[in-house]
């Protein structure tokens, strides 16, 4: 499916530069290429959005493909300076929360969540994916990448875990997901810098489905705990108590909800 004539109005009223493609490998890797090669014409919150990303990224450089006009991918620039280095860990946290109050306000009487650090669920099964990344140039600089299954026919799925808004009988409405997706993007951050961690904890922590939850969490070294997701610390990391009684800090991991 095309991008709209019309463009993204509603986006476009927040982000001061939005590029629509038709086709990129990335999104994230081209707004990194771009704000690198012309970082004036790069403020905070530009965006690269399009609906054919062929060589999208997740965490621990895994790959996400999908269908042409299936998904929507979208990388916003944050400019990050005003952000204390210790709270930057919260960056993708409250992108995830952003992008849970943009899902939920098209899909009322659904349970949509954050399962940490960066997934968003619809009704347990995950619907957006989030990728931060660091400006090789330039440290105080994010890229924050997301790919929302919009237009996925349920039988296209690529696990039975995953969703879409298609699957769940609704269109999407695109330029209101974006606009909604970078206001709350802006707001959040803004907080960050004033307040800090703590600043934005509560909403994040209200929005995460892992908290309270039994969770299996992959380690490097092929490690894995088990336990109960307890809260996040001061920097946005998991901490698991395991059966034993004792307390793991997760800052990196994949987190599986036990069932």
């Amino acid at each position: 499916m095309p991008i709209p004539a019309e463009g993204y109005p509603l986006t476009a009223a927040i982000s001061p530069r939005v590029h629509v493609i038709e086709s990129v490998d990335s999104t994230n890797a081209k707004l990194i290429r771009d704000a690198q090669d012309d970082p004036d014409g790069h403020p905070h919150l530009a965006i690269v959005v399009t609906r054919d990303q062929r060589a999208g990224r997740g965490r621990l450089d895994r790959t996400w493909v999908t269908p042409p006009g299936s998904a929507i991918a979208v990388s916003v620039l944050l400019r990050v300076a005003a952000v204390a280095v210790p709270d930057r860990g919260w960056i993708p946290l409250v992108a995830g929360a952003a992008m849970v109050d943009a899902v939920a306000a098209q899909l009322p009487g659904h349970e949509v969540a954050l399962k940490w650090p960066n997934d968003v669920l619809v009704d347990g099964r995950k619907i957006c994916g989030i990728l931060a990344e660091v400006l090789p140039s330039d440290p105080h600089t994010v890229v924050l990448g997301a790919g929302v299954n919009t237009q996925m026919a349920e039988v296209d799925l690529p696990v039975p875990t995953a969703t879409s808004f298609a699957a769940l009988r609704t269109v999407c409405d695109e330029d209101r997901l974006l606009a909604d997706f970078v206001g709350g993007l802006r707001d959040r951050i803004a907080e960050l810098a004033v307040g800090g961690g703590a600043a934005v904890a509560a909403a994040v922590e209200e929005r995460c489905a892992t908290i309270g939850r039994r969770v299996s969490v992959s380690l490097p070294g092929d490690v894995v705990e088990e336990g109960i997701a307890a809260r996040l610390d001061a920097g946005g990391r998991l901490v698991i108590v395991t059966d034993a009684g004792a307390e793991t800090v997760v800052g990196a991991g994949d987190v599986v909800h036990v069932r």
